[in-house]
């Protein structure tokens, strides 16, 4: 066989640092014998591998400890919920925990193939429990219940305990499809909506029959799957030990493997991930049609699609790629999403497709007013995302030059202070947050970005001795505020120029990512093995000018509002073999000298949400919601079950009725030149006056009011 490594060795060596591309052919002192071309399988370990050890930034040794990890990873994500491998079959597997390093260095596939071949016998094992357990009802007045939290199960000890597992997964579903079938009368019966009462065993039998028709479909899928697509999974389950956001991309079109319902593409506007099973919200488009709808958020799971009235589609345990073709479609048409939210509770979303409005996208402004806050206006500005014109054609928008824009409005109109929203801001451009951190101070460093082959990191700096607003300035945050948006935070966090406020920290992405395709660095001799597809490596870590890290830990705001999901691990700290946070030598910069005490503000902040109503209301509910992160046994009795939702569903109605109370003291109002663009155009007004009914809603942009006039 053709020893690749000297070949994949060399035309690594030669990379440029912004692209893989090689400048020169390699010149062979041998020939090389006359023997059989290296399988693709074998030479696309080959090239990842050595592709990480020469780009990633902290490249690992690939041992025992790492093929352990490796090894661990795999079986989570091929059988997570511990319903196909039995112990035999694990003991069987188990045999290679530690040999994966030798199977890389070998470009060997043996465990792969193994584990492949008993996880395809176990698919047929598995259809012939669902048909036998689906035939017939199920006992609902048997007290028993079913663990949903996959950390505390053990695999089955026998074919007969597996059975049984089974049988209690698929009483599961048929139970929830009653209760949900049950409920959806009521709420037509409320509605004086004329209906068919259905008994109890027929809404069984209903349930049984689409459950069973779900399992075929996920049968079917199974079948249809071939040996890449399980392949994927293995070599992602080595290749992101390196840390989740380094990944290899199989030769499939930028739509297959760059999975988003969002951009140009007409649909609601999710992203979406694959998480255990399943299809998670990772994150809402501005101005998208889940944004406008507001119902869907980051976090929820989603259950089933339907189109329209049309039957639901379960998708769970469904690949990403299939379920994103049920979401999408042509603008106009409905889609209803089965969601479980983050407190356990299920809600159908239904959201009528349509493309993103651009103008959501962009940065836009409001001036407030309440009891604090009655001679002059606070300006605040909401910033969805750092946005940039990256065709290099020019006229294009930026982030930082509209919010320039809107804070000379808004200084125009006398406020006396500001407020700029980085709520659910993911991030992008880096130089707009280093340019917009600009505006709030004169000049000096913003950010520090360090590549591993650096001896010091590079030092990004606004150069711009031009200062536009010099006045209080709050900075909001929240557990999905990220990248761009936590380096211009903790800019001004370290500068002093203002005080941030938020959920107990930033979501803590530190780190930049590039992808590489990886038949560039293949020798004319590979040619028939491409396309091998792409890598995607982080390569940078982000650090504040003080020198800490926004890896994991994020910005940790000066005053820390409650936050319905701040006793639950979300952000980058939620998933596994993360980089770590650490730090480097601050840089020098010159601080302000603000007038007020940050410990004050947060005292004053604390008393008034301690006596706030709807504080108290978030505080609760957060506790209920760790409480119910931990109550991982569901009952599979119909009375114990359905006290069990309707037990939720109360508990989680108070913070529904929350988000529609009106706060009666604030007042939310257009700037006047705004409004001759706004009401120009129907779909811009309507636009608009959602936008005003959120803000008029929102406590944490009342308590920043509140906060700036402490400051002044």
């Amino acid at each position: 066989m053709i020893r690749i490594g000297k070949y994949i060795a060399f035309f690594l060596a030669v990379i440029l640092f912004s692209s893989w591309i090689y400048s020169e052919s390699v010149s062979h002192a041998d020939p090389a014998p006359a023997v059989q071309p290296p399988q693709k399988n074998e030479v696309l370990m080959e090239v990842i591998m050595e592709s990480l050890k020469r780009r990633h930034y902290n490249p690992l040794n690939i041992n025992d400890d790492y093929s352990s990890k490796a090894y661990q990873l795999y079986l989570k994500r091929l059988d997570y919920n511990k319903r196909y491998f039995t112990k035999s079959e694990i003991a069987q597997l188990s045999a290679f925990e530690f040999k994966i390093d030798d199977q890389i260095s070998d470009k060997a596939y043996e465990f792969f193939n193994l584990s492949d071949k008993i996880f395809t016998k176990r698919i047929e094992t598995v259809k012939g429990f669902y048909e036998e357990l689906l035939a017939q009802p199920f006992d609902y007045n048997k007290e028993e219940s079913i663990e949903t939290e996959p950390d505390k199960l053990i695999y089955a000890d026998s074919d007969a305990a597996l059975k049984d597992r089974w049988r209690k997964v698929l009483k599961f579903a048929v139970i929830f499809r009653v209760y949900d079938e049950m409920k959806k009368t009521e709420k037509k019966k409320k509605k004086g909506e004329e209906v068919t009462e259905k008994s109890f065993q027929e809404l069984e039998e209903d349930a049984r029959g689409k459950v069973l028709k779900n399992y075929n479909r996920w049968y079917k899928r199974m079948q249809q799957m071939d040996e890449n697509d399980r392949l994927t999974l293995y070599i992602n389950s080595i290749v992101n030990i390196h840390g989740p956001h380094t990944s290899w991309f199989p030769p499939k079109n930028k739509e297959d493997f760059d999975i988003s319902i969002s951009g140009k593409l007409e649909g609601i506007g999710a992203q979406l991930v694959e998480r255990d099973g399943f299809i998670k919200v990772s994150s809402i488009v501005p101005g998208s049609a889940s944004a406008r709808q507001g119902e869907l958020k980051a976090g929820d799971l989603i259950l089933k699609v339907a189109q329209g009235e049309e039957e639901p589609v379960d998708v769970v345990e469904m690949r990403l790629d299939e379920a994103v073709k049920l979401i999408r479609g042509r603008k106009g048409t409905e889609v209803r999403l089965t969601v479980e939210k983050v407190d356990g509770t299920i809600k159908v979303i239904p959201i009528i497709r349509d493309i993103v409005v651009i103008e959501a996208t962009y940065a836009k402004s409001a001036l407030l007013k309440n009891e604090e806050n009655t001679k002059k206006p606070v300006g605040y500005i909401y910033l969805p995302k750092f946005y940039a014109d990256f065709s290099r054609r020019g006229g294009g928008r930026h982030a930082s030059s509209d919010v320039k824009k809107e804070i000379i409005k808004l200084k125009a109109e006398g406020v006396s202070g500001i407020i700029l929203d980085l709520r659910d801001n993911g991030g992008g451009s880096l130089q707009d947050a280093i340019d917009m951190a600009g505006l709030f101070i004169e000049q000096g460093p913003i950010v520090q970005v360090r590549d591993k082959n650096q001896a010091s990191p590079t030092v990004y700096r606004d150069r711009d001795p031009k200062l536009v607003y010099d006045g209080p300035l709050v900075v909001m945050l929240n557990s999905n505020s990220a990248s761009a948006s936590e380096i211009l935070a903790a800019a001004i966090q370290d500068y002093d120029r203002g005080v941030i406020v938020g959920s107990t920290s930033s979501f803590g992405k530190g780190t930049v990512q590039r992808f590489f395709g990886l038949d560039d660095v293949l020798p004319d001799e590979l040619n028939n093995i491409k396309p091998l597809g792409a890598v995607k490596i982080t390569m940078q870590k982000f650090y504040r000018i003080n020198g800490g890290s926004t890896q994991l830990k994020g910005v940790t705001p000066d005053i820390i509002f409650p936050d319905r999901y701040q006793y639950i691990e979300t952000g980058e700290k939620e998933q596994e073999y993360v980089m770590p946070w650490d730090k480097i030598e601050p840089v020098e910069y010159k601080a302000w000298s603000p007038k007020y005490k940050v410990d004050q503000l947060k005292e004053n902040s604390e008393k008034r949400i301690a006596q706030n109503e709807g504080f108290n209301t978030i505080e609760e509910y957060s506790k209920r919601l760790e409480t119910q992160q931990n109550e991982s046994l569901i009952p599979l009795n119909w009375l114990g079950y359905r006290n069990m939702r309707m037990a939720r569903e109360e508990e989680s109605q108070s913070l529904k009725d929350l988000d529609k109370q009106m706060i009666e003291t604030l007042e939310v109002n257009n700037l006047p030149e705004d409004l001759i663009y706004i009401e120009a155009d129907t779909s811009r007004t309507k636009l608009n006056e959602s936008w005003l009914k959120e803000l008029n809603r929102d406590l944490y942009v009342n308590e920043a009011m509140y906060i700036l006039s402490d400051m002044r």
